[in-house]
């Protein structure tokens, strides 16, 4: 199997609000199935469903609950506080990340409305309480709501962050050795330079202390930088600063008319006249038939499976 093939391959283990997989347990008895999740990311990730209100159990049909602006979870009629049943749910592990339904008092990670004593809104400012617990345990895990996931960009930057985190998951899951956290470090070396230069320096420091700190210490304190690192946005102006330091490797095996196929497709990109697969797939094709193995084993280049065609926008 090809490099690239080989990297994008990992599947990552996200938690998902179970209404937006099709599941019939929302207040209503209906669903809010998201067809890209169901339709398109589903065969290349392992879901972990869960619906915290059917949970605590409130069946369904149910009440609607709200939020209050103490941020408790209440009944909309009969004010039962559920508050305290949602804080004894327990939290999953080992999520790679988590889709949210949107506009939830349970699950809803933003502008979820608070409500004062007298019913009346007091703010759009609360989150879920299920989701808050969540995100307050792991504030590096890739979070998003299934409407936010309408938008291409924010859709680019979650998948490529869950695929990143499953493949340093399944690394610190076997029994891994200082030289393969180098190798784990070197091929994610352009994806996170196009996210974040100086967290791949810091990053860096802690690879190259492997061999004499604990194992543990070494996983926690790489897993923190790594997931931190690719948190920051991945700009424009970064990816093509990325595309060039690829580009830096094989040009000098490529002819002139190759070279300037591929600056132009870059500087395109840069301007917003073409998408990031443009120049990414020129790239991986020299990068390919040049045998350039440093080049074609960067996850860059490949960071989730290519038919989910994320990088296609402008």
């Amino acid at each position: 199997m090809a490099p690239l093939e080989r990297d994008a391959v990992g599947r990552p283990r996200i938690g998902v609000s179970s209404c937006l997989l099709g599941d019939p347990v929302r207040y209503n008895g209906g669903h809010s199935r998201c067809r890209f999740l169901t339709d398109e990311l589903a065969p290349y990730v392992d879901w972990v469903p869960f619906c915290p209100e059917m949970e605590i159990g409130l069946g369904t049909p149910r009440e609607t609950l709200r939020l209050t602006a103490g941020d408790r979870l209440v009944g909309r009629s009969s004010a039962a506080d559920h508050t305290a049943a949602m804080a004894a749910l327990p939290l999953a592990s080992g999520l790679d990340g988590q889709v949210f339904k949107a506009r939830s008092p349970s699950c809803g990670v933003r502008g979820i409305p608070r409500y004062a004593g007298d019913g009346r809104p007091a703010d759009r400012r609360g989150r879920g309480v299920y989701a808050a617990r969540l995100i307050d345990a792991d504030p590096l895990l890739p979070v998003e709501d299934e409407g936010r996931l309408n938008d291409a960009g924010l859709r680019e930057a979650f998948v490529e962050r869950v695929f990143a985190r499953a493949r340093l998951r399944e690394l610190f899951a076997g029994d891994w050795r200082p030289r393969d956290l180098v190798a784990f470090h070197t091929r994610h070396k352009v994806q996170i330079l196009a996210h974040d230069p100086a967290g791949y320096r810091l990053a860096g420091r802690a690879v190259a202390r492997a061999g004499d700190r604990p194992r543990e210490e070494t996983e926690a304190a790489y897993r923190a930088l790594f997931d931190a690192a690719l948190a920051r946005k991945a700009t424009r102006g970064r990816n093509a600063n990325a595309l060039q330091h690829v580009f830096g490797q094989i040009s000098e095996v490529l002819d002139d008319t190759r070279r300037h196929d591929i600056v132009a497709s870059i500087e395109d990109y840069r301007r917003g006249d073409a998408p990031l697969s443009l120049p990414v797939a020129l790239l991986s094709h020299h990068a390919r038939g040049e045998g350039i193995a440093w080049a074609a084993d960067q996850t860059y280049l490949a960071p989730f499976p290519a038919a989910l065609r994320l990088r296609h926008h402008l």
